[in-house]
């Protein structure tokens, strides 16, 4: 047990400061982010130091093996320390050293007021087909707003929901719901076998936690288009550039039938990112596009690039692109000019509008 504590006391003690991530890399102190800033602390780290936590760390993974990772050089899996926390560790070699990042988990799921997600997109849990995609940067909390979107549905209907998730991050409670989580590389090879398996077990609600290739998006479309709601998440950022990425995965001759197909089953886009408010915490920023007979159309069409212009000057409530959604930040004091402009995709337009 004394092998462990160093392990465990360091993350206790991140936990406790509040931390985000945690950093052990070899030729740098230990390394921690609180409100999107990185803090150190310590003497610079040595490789066998580092080697020695990681093995420390794998050990309290429910004695996960570390030979996979040796000879991969790159391993993410989840564990949970009682009475602590929960922890995502994405471990790699760098420089011919083991090095990991891990995430810090509560055990309680968030709360989706606590954390300003709007309940535009929390009513997005009472659909009951399509597909709905969280989008943007990493870390910019899209498992977070999906698992506040899982346990909207659990709390208030009787499905069958299924996850499918690398790694499994919130851990979920039967409530209404029956919820299935299933943990890529543990519980199952690969997003698409998993994906088409859980079509067998009677799903209501499928969380995909990636979509990777164009074989597990097709796979999604289907299960969309056949009565299921599909809950997943992409690197992009705004709806436009999600449609664009999504088509333009398919070959060229497959892209307009999927243009179409997408058209059909796509009820949302929410594209978010973490920006730091003027007292230094980190707060979301969202856009919102929920589809409308116009925006379909233009899937339809092959007029996506008119879909931001559209976001942009939708007067329904339910519809704000990110620029706006960022100006409102700022008049309410809660932002800087600086940050706004920083984090809008349009700063010539966006100048203007905070110099008025």
């Amino acid at each position: 047990m004394q092998e462990k504590s160093d392990a465990v006391s360091l993350l206790n003690k991140i936990a406790q400061e509040k931390a985000s991530d945690l950093f052990i890399i070899a030729g740098l102190p230990l390394s921690y982010k609180v409100n999107g800033i990185i803090l150190s602390q310590g003497e610079r780290l040595m490789p066998d130091t580092t080697e020695e936590l990681i093995r420390q760390i794998y050990s309290l993974a429910a004695q996960r093996p570390i030979e996979r990772f040796l000879n991969t050089g790159d391993d993410d899996f989840s564990f949970s320390i009682p009475g602590l926390s929960r922890f995502r560790v994405s471990a790699f070699k760098q420089r011919g050293s083991l090095a990991a990042v891990i995430r810090i988990i509560a055990f309680s799921l968030p709360d989706p007021v606590l954390l300003e997600i709007p309940e535009t997109v929390m009513s997005l849990a009472s659909s009951s087909k399509g597909m709905i995609l969280v989008t943007g940067p990493a870390g910019s909390g899209k498992s977070t707003t999906l698992a506040c979107l899982i346990d909207r549905i659990n709390e208030t209907r009787s499905s069958h929901i299924i996850t499918l998730e690398d790694p499994l991050e919130f851990l979920h409670r039967h409530k209404k719901s029956i919820v299935s989580q299933r943990e890529i590389a543990t519980d199952t090879k690969n997003y698409l076998s998993a994906l088409r398996a859980a079509l067998r077990q009677s799903p209501d609600v499928i969380l995909l936690g990636e979509m990777r290739d164009f074989e597990t998006i097709q796979t999604a479309m289907t299960a969309a288009e056949t009565g299921h709601l599909i809950l997943s998440s992409l690197h992009t950022m705004g709806a436009a550039n999600t449609i664009s990425r999504i088509i333009d995965v398919f070959e060229p001759n497959q892209q307009r039938q999927i243009a179409i197909q997408l058209s059909m089953v796509l009820k949302a886009v929410i594209s978010q990112q973490l920006i730091p408010d003027v007292d230094g915490r980190m707060i979301p920023a969202f856009e919102i596009m929920v589809m409308t007979p116009a925006i379909s159309n233009m899937i339809r069409d092959n007029k996506v690039h008119q879909i931001e212009g559209m976001i942009y000057t939708s007067a329904k409530e339910d519809m704000i692109s990110m620029d706006n959604s960022l100006l409102n930040l700022y008049k309410a004091g809660r932002i800087t000019k600086e940050t706004a402009l920083k984090y809008c995709s349009n700063p010539e337009m966006m100048r203007r509008k905070v110099q008025i």
